[in-house]
């Protein structure tokens, strides 16, 4: 079957059901990456979320096609500007006019919420070959900040930057969390410019890479979610069932050591690889699925990390699909939890339940039963029309 045809008689079916029968929401944002040559058009992915009931992507540019594809879909959108744009950014007119070409067109049609100013800026190659571009982060978000307030716009979307983990130089256990000390003097006027201006503190949290890099001394269990003993902190006496819960902790105890409780943590990446090379110890579809299951599960909970435990956690997943242009190790080109034709790699669902095709389970109410068995035979009249067009 043609996988254009195959994607329109599935699509047309999820529209359809959509009317009758509520699909299995996850509960979670999801990171949309594009480094890849053969994804869907934005307009099909528009559609396979809407499916799947996920209302917050994060994007790591500000892809004009996305941004039309989901106009009038109340979904909420995090955009990106590259590493490579930080010293553009400060110039309070190059930032302006971007604020202007990529943001402004497309509100309020398509809820874009937040711009993120950079990727994992501290420690990465591009700040190890231009190390000003670490002094220039912060004027970089000030001044896209600025130029949303002359705009009016400040109300609508914030700023913020995404930081890897590797900003600790302390994580365990979580209450010794401290921010590294070559990076603490451009951390601590961050976090004062997010208190100010009540924006959220993105972290890049994988478990993967504590449990890739130890296998015999990281429990499988601890980052997977699954029952374990975890471990309790002896200073503060909370106990941890997970390693994802304990690093968000170790951050919050980092800010707070930097005068810092008044801001929050959001994880804007976490995720397990699928497949990975021969020494990623872990990598493969079985731990990928419990891990997004496990995960999923967790935050439905509505329950925030032993130290917030009243802040509930705000989580994007990576990534929506494989990238198959990605550079680096195997992992890096198998985190996503779709094939790029639309299949997913492993269930979201309950353990041993769907999705076995391009969809999670179906739930059905009992009122709707009827309704469906209704309208069954006429859903297939209409795929076997579109496939034979």
């Amino acid at each position: 079957m043609d996988t254009w045809i195959s994607f329109r008689a599935l699509f047309f079916l999820l529209l359809m059901s959509g009317f009758v029968v509520e699909i299995q929401s996850l509960g979670v944002g999801i990171n949309y990456g594009q480094i890849a040559n053969n994804l869907p058009s934005p307009q099909r992915v528009a559609v396979l979320l809407q499916s799947l009931r996920i209302n917050k992507v994060k994007l790591y540019d500000a892809d004009p096609n996305v941004l039309r594809a989901f106009a009038n879909t109340n979904v909420e959108f995090i955009v990106g500007l590259g590493n490579e744009h930080i010293s553009d950014m400060t110039d309070p007119t190059k930032a302006e006019a971007w604020v202007k070409q990529y943001v402004q067109p497309f509100l309020p049609q398509t809820k874009i919420t937040c711009i993120t100013v950079g990727n994992e800026v501290f420690g990465s190659n591009l700040a190890n070959a231009q190390p000003e571009i670490m002094t220039n982060l912060l004027p970089a978000m000030k001044t896209v900040y600025n130029a949303l307030v002359s705009l009016g716009l400040s109300s609508q979307v914030n700023v913020t930057t995404a930081h890897s983990l590797t900003i600790l130089s302390s994580s365990y256990p979580p209450s010794s969390g401290v921010f590294r000390e070559d990076f603490a003097s451009y951390i601590k006027p961050i976090l004062d410019f997010h208190a100010q201006v009540k924006s959220p503190f993105l972290i890049n949290a994988y478990p993967f890479f504590a449990y890739k890099d130890n296998p015999n001394e990281v429990s499988l269990d601890y980052v997977l979610f699954k029952p374990n003993q975890g471990m309790v902190d002896p200073v503060t006496n909370l106990h941890y069932d997970n390693m994802l819960y304990a690093q968000i902790d170790a951050v919050y105890a980092a800010m707070k050591a930097m005068g810092h409780s008044d801001v929050d943590i959001k994880i804007s990446e976490t995720g397990w690889p699928s497949k990975g090379d021969e020494n990623e110890v872990g990598a493969n579809p079985q731990n990928a699925g419990e891990y997004h299951r496990n995960l999923i599960s967790r935050v439905q909970q509505d329950k925030g990390t032993p130290m917030k435990p009243s802040v509930p956690i705000d989580i994007f997943v990576f990534a929506l699909f494989n990238e198959n242009m990605k550079p680096g190790p195997a992992s890096e080109r198998n985190y996503g939890l779709f094939y790029p034709d639309g299949r997913p790699v492993y269930s979201l669902g309950a353990q041993g339940q769907g999705p076995q095709g391009y969809l999670p389970e179906l739930v059905y109410s009992s009122a709707s039963k009827v309704q469906v068995m209704s309208i069954f035979g006429f859903l297939f009249f209409i795929m076997g029309f579109l496939i034979h067009v």
